[in-house]
């Protein structure tokens, strides 16, 4: 992959240059839904800053003017009532997906280009095709093939990216959780492959693995 990743968005100042008055976190899909564009996926990814692990990322269609009490950036919920909303999310979304980039490919891409196509894999897996992609961050997927937006802290701004930041964050929770049973010594269950004091202690000790980024400073 050598073009160069856009992290500005031109179209997004006009589509969206009422939005900024509107504080709802469901101004961005409204835009988009009055404009005719009814499929409209949030996506967000999880696992970007971690030393360990595969980038997860999670697509979500919902359907026009739903919200879920609750849903919110999954940064600022408890781990009980993330595992709650995912269920509520799977429930109530016409089509949700949730893709990765493994720790090889993370390595081999960079973590950048790794998230995007985790991103890019959520959205192709979903089953009713996406008209329009809210993308959390600042950053655009090159070469989508369908319109998108990227939104800088769209996990707290549109409920949409908001309901993929809790799927995907939960799935590598417990994907990560799971690895922990066979490497106990890191602390998987805690930390869920994020730099930690113990994390840092354990790689010193007992070296890396094969879920370790090896691009990552693991010392």
């Amino acid at each position: 992959m050598t073009q160069e990743i856009q992290t500005t968005q031109e179209t997004q100042v006009d589509l969206f240059s009422d939005v900024v008055r509107d504080t709802s976190d469901l101004a961005f899909e409204r835009k988009l839904w009055t404009g005719g564009l009814i499929h409209v996926a949030g996506v967000d990814e999880a696992g970007r800053g971690c030393l360990a692990g595969p980038v997860v990322a999670a697509a979500v269609i919902l359907p026009q003017e739903v919200r879920i009490e609750g849903v919110t950036d999954s940064k600022l919920l408890s781990e009980g009532r993330r595992t709650e909303l995912a269920s509520m999310v799977k429930e109530t979304a016409l089509a949700w997906s949730v893709a990765s980039c493994s720790p090889g490919e993370i390595d081999e891409l960079n973590i950048l280009w790794a998230s995007m196509e985790a991103m890019r894999r959520a959205i192709e897996g979903l089953a009713v095709s996406a008209e329009h992609v809210l993308i959390d961050g600042n950053t655009s997927i090159p070469n989508l093939g369908i319109s998108s937006n990227a939104i800088i802290k769209g996990d707290s701004r549109s409920h949409t990216i908001a309901a993929a930041s809790i799927l995907a964050k939960t799935h590598r929770d417990t994907l990560m959780k799971a690895l922990h049973v066979e490497y106990p010594v890191y602390g998987w269950i805690t930390n869920v492959g994020y730099p930690t004091t113990a994390h840092y202690e354990a790689l010193r000790k007992h070296g890396v693995t094969d879920h370790h980024r090896r691009t990552f400073r693991l010392s």
